[in-house]
């Protein structure tokens, strides 16, 4: 078992969590599967809709597995760790922070990586109202498939007329530029609006508390809008989250400028204790991964319950290792 780099109390909130009461012990060291298996998470349904949207597929899963498999809810990502380690829970379903902590301090079993929009992470994004200044080629329009619109971008990010991927890192070494500059920047615990661009921009050379002037926004929204406002001249975000505006600011891609993407912040996923047989993570792996596809009714289930798209078996755990090391230079 590897120890914690990073306390559980800093993780950050960003999509999905766990907990519950675990049942493999002593059976499942030896092998044999558990009479009950333990599944709860932090849904996006609140109240007298949550039985109603965890029974598909704890169903699904039950009548796959053959074996009794219990939904529960945890109040936040923490507590999915916490519930973890201390044999509460079999499985989790959480955060990118939430699943390095299970890792680290619990050598969990991470076997699943959430699809949100077809990509398993994301790029924060860096926009500004002078293309001047950030741009070392003139913008070029390219679509955002996901809202069906096109939207502006410069230094390589994206080709002219094709459609956006979103895949970072590019364009960071302009950052360079921004000494003394009004920068639109989140809770310090949002990963796409305040820690991967300020990773970033340390990295380029940047003194983030001295160098630049720290524009507080609340939201991913509000970060584009003070760049689009001129109430800061550069604003973080995740990609694209200039789709959030396009009613209230029409000409949003001519007065927010894409310039830089960071490097790929993970989404969440699934891991399991390290006391689960083999083979019955191999056949919950499965079913997790298939259960998106395997129906109309999943499919809303997966978005409505958790906001995903799918689960994905590629879990790229080195992207959840950086996030860590990322996460520990903001924990305390």
């Amino acid at each position: 078992m590897r120890t914690s780099l990073l306390a559980a109390s800093s993780v950050a909130v960003l999509s999905l969590g766990l907990a519950g009461c675990a049942s493999g012990g002593d059976a499942a060291a030896d092998g044999e599967w558990p009479e009950t298996l333990t599944i709860s998470l932090v849904p996006s349904v609140e109240g007298a809709d949550l039985a109603e949207a965890l029974d598909p597929l704890t169903a699904h899963l039950s009548e796959g597995l053959g074996i009794d498999v219990e939904g529960k809810v945890a109040t936040n990502y923490t507590a999915t760790v916490e519930s973890l380690g201390s044999g509460g829970s079999d499985v989790i379903i959480t955060d990118a922070g939430s699943l390095y902590n299970a890792i680290e301090q619990f050598d969990a079993e991470l076997i699943l990586r959430d699809v949100r929009f077809g990509a398993t992470s994301y790029a924060a994004v860096a926009y500004t109202n002078d293309p001047d200044t950030y741009c070392d080629d003139e913008p070029v329009m390219a679509a955002y498939d996901a809202s069906g619109i096109e939207l502006s971008y410069c230094n390589g990010l994206e080709e002219a007329g094709s459609s956006a991927m979103g895949e970072g890192p590019v364009g960071t070494e302009k950052f360079a530029e921004a000494a003394g500059a009004k920068v639109a920047l989140q809770s310090a615990t949002s990963p796409a609006g305040y820690q991967y661009p300020v990773v970033a921009m340390r990295e380029a050379g940047l003194d983030t508390d001295a160098d630049i002037d720290q524009i507080p926004v609340e939201g991913n929204n509000n970060a584009v809008i003070a760049v689009a406002n001129g109430d800061a001249e550069i604003g973080f975000a995740y990609w694209d989250a200039r789709t959030t505006v396009t009613e209230e600011i029409p000409d949003i891609a001519d007065k927010a400028v894409a310039f830089a993407y960071t490097e790929m912040i993970p989404n969440g996923g699934v891991a399991v204790t390290n006391t689960l047989p083999g083979d019955l993570v191999a056949e919950l792996t499965t079913l997790l991964d298939d259960y998106a596809d395997s129906s109309d009714e999943a499919a809303d289930v997966m978005f409505d319950l958790v906001g995903l798209s799918d689960w994905t078996s590629e879990t790229a755990e080195e992207e959840i290792t950086r996030y860590g090391e990322i996460l520990e230079q903001f924990a305390g």
